[in-house]
């Protein structure tokens, strides 16, 4: 195997590749990544078993062949290497000789043959644009639970039907739910899978960058998907997601509307003498102000007010300020609407503006 390729070409793929290499060394080979030269391009390959990403760049390729290199040695030397062409080429065994002007490194190398076989899938699937699957993961990925234990709730649930694209996501005390609008052309094919917590930050690496179409499919085990020349693999998480359906309020019908930045602000000001472990956060609601107030024992006190359109009556309401500034931190719309019952029942933060998404945010009250 031998091949010469642009240093800023092959630093970008590896680069990548970091997100999904196994860091744990449980398994050795899974720290490493499998590189195939051929014909006008190299194939990168890497793995932690949960989730795979196949990179592909282009090459001057002098001597097909296959090797499996440690990737983060060779993510660290290609990184520091002059911005020029570099040279690989396998030497005695499976070790690997890198050149790049006056540099030269022998690196150890593995046989291919200890690499895991990345899933293949034949199944049909569907496609949407990189700009909508970007939002679908960023408007939710949030609020997925920190706990292991909570298996089924470690990802985002991605939901095809009646025309639209949702992605929800919940950890059981507060939800995200973001529906594309639907279209009249949609097919009617339908599709239901759990996608994990890493394979999603991957994915919003992966679609950021990448402006036209994100393709994916599924199989029994197996989630597919293509954004341009990459491939990424993941696992379906298993287990019963809840009813989405069920927690969305329907009662709501009063209304707070407040500036996003206005809001965001104060709640991050105010939230910094909050109690460090429950990081509460009062909202006294009047006729056209909203306060917002925290208090700890061991750290003092913090009010604020902010302007808000709101006819009434009067009420009290706490909440986690964290999962208030999550919202506030993705959501981009200038005005966001509060919808609320009564002071334990559940409250919908959305956007004003839901003429591209259909975006819903649920968060539980605290006990005051």
């Amino acid at each position: 195997m031998e091949f010469t390729v642009k240093k800023s070409d092959i630093l970008k793929e590896l680069g990548l590749i970091q997100g999904v290499v196994e860091k744990k060394n449980t398994i050795p080979i899974l720290s490493y990544v499998l590189i195939t030269a051929k014909d006008d391009q190299i194939i990168l390959v890497g793995t932690d078993m949960d989730v795979s990403l196949r990179c592909t760049c282009s090459a001057i390729v002098r001597a097909s062949g296959t090797v499996a290199i440690q990737a983060k040695r060779l993510f660290d030397i290609v990184r520091s290497l002059p911005d020029a062409d570099v040279l690989i080429k396998k030497a005695d065994g499976d070790n690997v000789l890198l050149q790049c002007e006056k540099f030269t490194s022998k690196v150890l190398g593995q046989g291919s043959e200890n690499f895991p076989a990345l899933p293949t899938s034949e199944q049909e699937g569907f496609e949407t644009d990189s700009e909508t699957f970007h939002n679908l993961i960023s408007k939710t990925s949030f609020a997925i639970t920190q706990e292991e234990s909570r298996y089924a709730l470690g990802g985002a649930l991605l939901l095809k039907g009646d025309g639209k694209l949702t992605m929800v996501a919940t950890d059981a005390h507060r939800m995200a739910l973001i529906a594309t609008k639907p279209t009249e052309k949609a097919d009617k094919s339908t599709f239901r899978s759990l996608i994990p917590k890493k394979t999603l930050a991957e994915l919003s690496k992966l679609v950021v960058e990448h402006d036209g179409k994100v393709y994916f499919c599924q199989d029994e085990n197996h989630l597919f998907f293509r954004i341009g020349p990459r491939l990424l693999v993941s696992r379906i998480l298993s287990g019963q997601f809840p009813n989405h359906e069920l927690v969305i309020p329907k009662e709501n019908n009063r209304k707070v509307t407040v500036n996003n930045s206005w809001l965001s602000q104060a709640v991050r000001r105010v939230a910094l003498m909050a109690d460090e472990r429950s990081k509460a956060i009062k909202f006294n609601l009047s006729e056209g102000k909203l306060e917002i107030v925290s208090k700890s024992s061991e750290a003092g006190e913090a009010t604020e007010i902010v302007p808000v359109e709101y006819p009434g009556p009067d009420m009290t309401i706490a909440f986690n300020a964290q999962y208030l500034i999550d919202f506030l931190n993705v959501c981009t719309d200038e005005t966001v609407n509060i919808d609320l019952k009564d002071e334990q029942s559940q409250v919908q933060v959305r956007p004003v503006d839901q003429s591209k998404f259909d975006y819903k945010y649920i968060i539980m009250p605290m006990r005051l």
